[in-house]
């Protein structure tokens, strides 16, 4: 099979953090078939050094992790890489999965699950726009303004497409790598009100109906990160019983 390597021919490489070793195996092997370098660690501390040491693209996380859970080591892995993260749950508790997510985790799988869901899953994220090394981008390394550059405005925020840099009122905004491909993908078509179903299929590149969920943690996470209060200015609109769209501005 053909490996997924980045434009510069480099493989890609993954971490899998799981203190099951029969889930951890399966989890490895299935991502070597799709052409990753696999590093497995079975805890989370030993998964937040492994970041640093290794740089992933990719991040398999279980959520009951001995030492500090999955949640805590997705918060730690967040400060210092932009990697891909998929948190894995045993937990069938909603409130554990939207935990796991709003620390910065980019999708989440729940056990038991086949081989044939995670990569369909990670297929679908790595189709999406990502840096070459799983860093952020630093402002120096940003895309130079110019004719083709995109250049999205809405208000007081701006998002630079090219750059993957978003920003209100001159400040720029901590986004995540979903984060921003959901800013960005509202506020090309600010009147548009985009349906669940239709945000998943874009920016997650799913149709897995069930997952809606996924669409409402993150809208709320970056609503939070817009700066929206209740009672004070929105940017993102709530269109009941339908979606989401950008909130109309003077």
């Amino acid at each position: 099979m053909a490996s997924m390597g980045t434009d510069s021919g480099q493989e890609r490489r993954a971490l899998v953090v799981e203190d099951d070793e029969d889930i951890r195996a399966l989890i490895e092997f299935t991502l070597q078939t799709q052409g990753f370098t696999v590093t497995a660690v079975d805890s989370g501390l030993a998964g937040v050094e492994a970041v640093r040491e290794t740089r992933p693209d990719l991040v398999t996380l279980d959520l009951g992790l001995p030492g500090i859970d999955g949640i805590e080591a997705c918060r730690r892995i967040r400060e210092i890489s932009d990697a891909y993260v998929v948190m894995i749950t045993a937990r069938d508790d909603e409130i554990d999965r939207l935990l796991g997510l709003e620390t910065g985790a980019d999708d989440f799988i729940a056990k038991p699950f086949s081989a044939r869901e995670l990569k369909a899953r990670v297929n679908a994220m790595f189709r999406r726009p990502r840096t070459s090394d799983g860093a952020p981008v630093p402002p120096e390394a940003a895309a130079p303004p110019g004719d083709d550059n995109e250049v999205l405005e809405h208000g007081p925020l701006r998002v630079d497409v090219d750059g993957r840099r978003a920003f209100r009122d001159g400040e720029e905004l901590e986004l995540t790598r979903t984060e921003f491909d959901l800013l960005t993908e509202l506020m090309r078509t600010p009147t548009r009100v985009w349906t669940r179903e239709a945000l998943l299929r874009s920016v997650w590149g799913t149709e897995w109906a069930s997952d809606t969920h996924l669409v409402e943690v993150h809208i709320g996470n970056l609503r939070r990160k817009l700066g929206e209060v209740r009672g004070g200015p929105r940017f993102i609109r709530t269109v009941r019983g339908v979606g989401y769209r950008m909130e109309l501005v003077d």
